[in-house]
Order: C-alpha cells, then sequence, then structure tokens
C-alpha cells in the first residue's frame, strides 16, 4: 500500500509538480523580449481583428479569466493586488492561469500516450522523454499567446485517440478524435496535423492497392474544414487568415533562420532516437505535414519557434511507442 502511495506520489511530483515549476520560472523568472504581454492592462485590440480573431476559445477563455481574475483579486486579494502588479499586470497573470492549467493537463496526456503501449521496458526511459518534451514546451514560451498551449492539449489528446484507435479499433475512439479535430480548430489551426499523424500511423505506401483507412482520413478532413470555413463566414470580413506574407523574411532574417534551425535540428534529434520502423512513420508525417509546413514558411515567423513544436511532440511520441506486431487490417 505503502509502495502504491510512493508510485503515485512521484507521478504526481513528476507530472504536474515538476512541469508546472518550470512553467512558472519560464513566466516569472526572466522576460519576453519577443512580446510585452507582460505590460499589457487589458487584451490588445489586435486578439479581435487579426488571425487571433479565428481563435475563438482562447479569446473567449482570455476574457472570462481576465474578468473574473479582477472581480476575484478586487474582492479577495486586494491587499495582494500590490504584489501582483509589481510582477505583471493582471491581464498577464490570467494568460498565466491559462496556459499553465492546459500546460499541466498537457503534461498529463503526454504522459499517459509515453506509458501506453511503450517501447522502454525501464519506466525511467519514459520519464526522461517526458521530461525532454516538457523543456521543448517550457523553452518556446518567449513568445507567451493565448492559444497555443489550448492547441497542444488539443493536438495531444488527438494523438492519444489516434494511437487507442490503432491498437483497440474501438469506434468511440474514433469519434473523440474527430471531435477533438473539430474544437481545436476553433482554437488554433494546428488541428490539421492530428490528420497528419493519423495518417503516418496507419497508411503504408508499400500496398497502395490496399490502403483500407481513406474513408477515416475523409472524416479527420470534413471534422477540419468544416470548423475552418464556419469560422470565416462567422467572424467579420476585416480579420484575417494570416497576417502577411513572410517567405523572404523568413530566410534572411538571422532570427528566423535560428528558429528554423532550431525546429530542425530538434526534429532531426528526435529523429535519431527512432528505429528503423519509427523513422518510416516519422517521415510518412512529414510529408503529410507538408501543407502545414509551407503556410507556416509563408505566412508564419520561423523565430516563432512554437510552431514546430507539435512535430518535435510527435517525434517523442513515436520514438517512445511500440508499433512493431501490430495488422493494420478491419
Amino acid at each position: 500500500m505503502l509502495k502504491i502511495f510512493d508510485e503515485k506520489l512521484s507521478g504526481f511530483l513528476f507530472v504536474v509538480i515538476l512541469p508546472f515549476l518550470l512553467f512558472f520560472m519560464s513566466y516569472y523568472g526572466f522576460e519576453s523580449s519577443y512580446a510585452k504581454l507582460k505590460l499589457m492592462e487589458k487584451p490588445p485590440d489586435f486578439m479581435f481583428s487579426s488571425v487571433y480573431a479565428y481563435r475563438v476559445i482562447p479569446n473567449f477563455l482570455m476574457m472570462e479569466v481576465f474578468a473574473f481574475f479582477n472581480f476575484f483579486v478586487d474582492k479577495y486579494l486586494f491587499s495582494l493586488k500590490g504584489f501582483l502588479l509589481k510582477n505583471g499586470t493582471l491581464f498577464y497573470h490570467s494568460i498565466f492561469l491559462i496556459n499553465a492549467f492546459f500546460f499541466v493537463i498537457s503534461s498529463w496526456v503526454l504522459n499517459k500516450i509515453l506509458n501506453f503501449n511503450s517501447e522502454f521496458s525501464n519506466k525511467n526511459l519514459s520519464r526522461i522523454i517526458h521530461l525532454l518534451a516538457i523543456f521543448f514546451i517550457v523553452i518556446v514560451q518567449y513568445v507567451p499567446t493565448n492559444c497555443d498551449l489550448i492547441s497542444i492539449f488539443f493536438y495531444l489528446a488527438g494523438v492519444w485517440f489516434t494511437l487507442k484507435y490503432y491498437h483497440h479499433r474501438k469506434k468511440i475512439d474514433f469519434v473523440l478524435l474527430c471531435f477533438v479535430i473539430v474544437i481545436s480548430t476553433f482554437v488554433r489551426e494546428t488541428s490539421c496535423l492530428n490528420i497528419a499523424f493519423f495518417a503516418a500511423v496507419f497508411i503504408d505506401f508499400k500496398r497502395l492497392k490496399n490502403i483500407l483507412y481513406l474513408k477515416e482520413i475523409f472524416f479527420l478532413i470534413i471534422s477540419f474544414v468544416l470548423p475552418y470555413f464556419l469560422l470565416k463566414i462567422m467572424i467579420p470580413q476585416n480579420a484575417s487568415f494570416f497576417e502577411g506574407v513572410y517567405l523572404v523574411k523568413n530566410f534572411t532574417s538571422l532570427f528566423n533562420l535560428a528558429g528554423f534551425l532550431f525546429g530542425v535540428l530538434g526534429f532531426y534529434f528526435v529523429f535519431q532516437l527512432a528505429n528503423i520502423e519509427q523513422q518510416t512513420i516519422l517521415k510518412k508525417y512529414l510529408f503529410f505535414s507538408l501543407p502545414y509546413l509551407g503556410m507556416i514558411t509563408l505566412v508564419g515567423l520561423f523565430w516563432e519557434s512554437r510552431l514546430f513544436l507539435p512535430l518535435i511532440l510527435s517525434g517523442f511520441v513515436v520514438v517512445s511507442h511500440q508499433f512493431k506486431n501490430i495488422q493494420l487490417h478491419k
């Protein structure tokens, strides 16, 4: 009984407390020179008129948590308000609370994934992979936003249901995956990468005459496309799906080149950890992720290395997972 308690306590400290402390240090131990979010008194207008306008779930949470946090501080923590304001605006603290919550539950989901049909017989190896993944998530927080940690949670949830469907073929897991993609499209376009991950795991290019999962992939694409265009109809036309075209800037700015190298070397590092079968899956994942990679090359900034984070996390997942001896048949 005592051993079980010690294991649960150890797991809680490793999966929840340690990641939270790292995340707390990244938001309050040093200040981002990229975004001046810490000085903003209230949600900036561009979050409702630029590409951020289409991220309706993060914007809704941002407004609700900000309003509640203001009320709670004025009502119950007024004596601490001066201390809080010395370390950032109430808006910044509310963004931290949202991101910290989704970061912690992302860590919990990632832990479940890494221990599900794990490639490693030694649990400590899974913990090392988990810790590396957490460090990658924390380090890219020099570009704090109100949506990235929410999208990471939904992406990992989609990966979880993909792997469960891969092994158990239960329709409920596939339905939940479709649901996750629909909801996460209202968070950020990263949801399309769940389709790429599913395709990489299920499609075998060596047996093109026997592709059995095109129907599922079609449903996943519909789950992404419908809410994507629904957003375009719902949101006023002064909002844009991108802020600008940065193709030239991405390959001429030293900062953007550094971000690009971070993404490439980060994924290559994980790729080198994989066995031959896992490397094949990662190659397919990159192939099916080309639309996403093309978009961030054109309209994203490589210096925002958080854009590469889902690919690196997917690499950690594939490296830790045992895919062999599974026959793709119905």
